[in-house]
């Protein structure tokens, strides 16, 4: 595996520079505007007196993917909701942090690894490629109906940032899931990511090192977040350089740089205006992308039968939608609500 921020001459050195400038323009941004599933048991751990989680392997048509099962206390055959997260993220991040609210409140909660992430191995690692993520959550879907402490015919899903699209676009059409919550969705399109990265040329520039990485005879990866690091994806970003929030033993914190293709020419809202399933978006004004947001429900009402609806809090950054326990409290009241009358 090839680290280019350990690499070194001029064209190193303009790969820095632009991957530095579509870091601080996501950040200026943020400040604006057959699946069956053969269950092993690894390990349990008792959270609190309300839920226990569950180590797991799922089989899936994708492959093996490591998952935590979030089982709330004498609640038999409870539904059970699909938790993802943010862009780079494991499944102990804030895809945790969720999952444990809701066992709290009588749901079953499943978070995993998505393919080359945390504990799911795969020859290509810490791909963001958001049409692999998103087969990966249909899998898991399909991989729920052999899962026997759960009710599989409840299935829902909460997708977290990035993921939200992903999320959206999973269940969109899917009959085996029957409603979805996004918290601080990061939705765009292409004409948003070229604008959010510096506009065209640095756009195509980043273009151009994903064909590169992709081309590599082994993966290309760069630090993802890092409080020294210039060339890290996520320059000094709160939440992913602090030990006590994100930056976990688990965490990865790599980025390959063959994503950039799929991500900046990703289409978030293209499921919009086909959305067939009960949605809630939990959201606000303060969070990275809350244009994304106001397009996708713009774009549900051509829609006729959309069930697409929003709730927006006030002052809530993104990242602190990840794990503080106000905004965290806020969200996971609003999405229970709306999954106790679909699920």
């Amino acid at each position: 595996m090839r680290q280019l921020s350990n690499a070194s001459g001029e064209d190193t050195m303009n790969t820095a520079k632009l991957v530095t400038l579509a870091t601080a323009m996501s950040l200026a941004a943020s400040n604006y505007a057959s699946a069956n599933l053969n269950q092993q048991a690894i390990n349990t751990q008792h959270r609190n007196e309300d839920s226990t989680m569950q180590q797991i392997e799922l089989n899936t048509q994708v492959g093996k993917l490591a998952a935590n099962l979030y089982l709330p206390s004498d609640v038999a055959n409870p539904p059970v909701v699909i938790v993802t997260g943010a862009w780079t993220t494991v499944k102990e991040q804030m895809p945790a942090v969720y999952a444990e609210a809701l066992a709290e409140q009588g749901y079953a909660a499943i978070t995993f690894d998505f393919r080359g992430w945390g504990q799911s191995a795969d020859a290509t690692p810490f791909l963001e490629d958001p049409s692999r993520k998103t087969d990966d959550i249909r899998a898991v879907i399909d991989a729920i109906g052999d899962l026997p402490q759960v009710d599989s015919s409840r299935i829902a899903g909460l997708g977290i940032c990035a993921s939200a699209g992903y999320m959206l676009d999973a269940v969109a059409g899917n009959d085996k899931i029957s409603a979805a919550a996004v918290v601080a969705p990061w939705l765009h399109d292409p004409a948003m990511a070229t604008a959010i990265y510096g506009g065209e040329e640095s756009a195509q520039g980043l273009l151009a090192l994903a064909a590169d990485a992709a081309n590599s005879a082994e993966p290309v990866v760069i630090e993802a977040a890092s409080l020294t690091n210039e060339q890290a994806l996520m320059y000094q970003a709160p939440y992913y350089t602090e030990t006590d929030r994100g930056l976990i033993p688990e965490y990865d914190n790599q980025f390959n740089v063959a994503s950039w293709d799929g991500w900046l020419n990703y289409d978030a809202q293209q499921s919009a205006a086909a959305q067939d399933k009960p949605v809630l978006m939990v959201a606000s004004e303060a969070m990275a992308l809350p244009a994304g947001a106001h397009q996708y429900l713009d774009a549900t009402n051509v829609n006729p039968n959309s069930q697409v609806d929003a709730v927006w809090l006030d002052d809530i950054s993104q990242f602190d939608f990840y794990d503080q326990p106000q905004a965290v409290s806020q969200a996971v009241a609003a999405i229970t609500e709306h999954f106790a009358k679909q699920l």
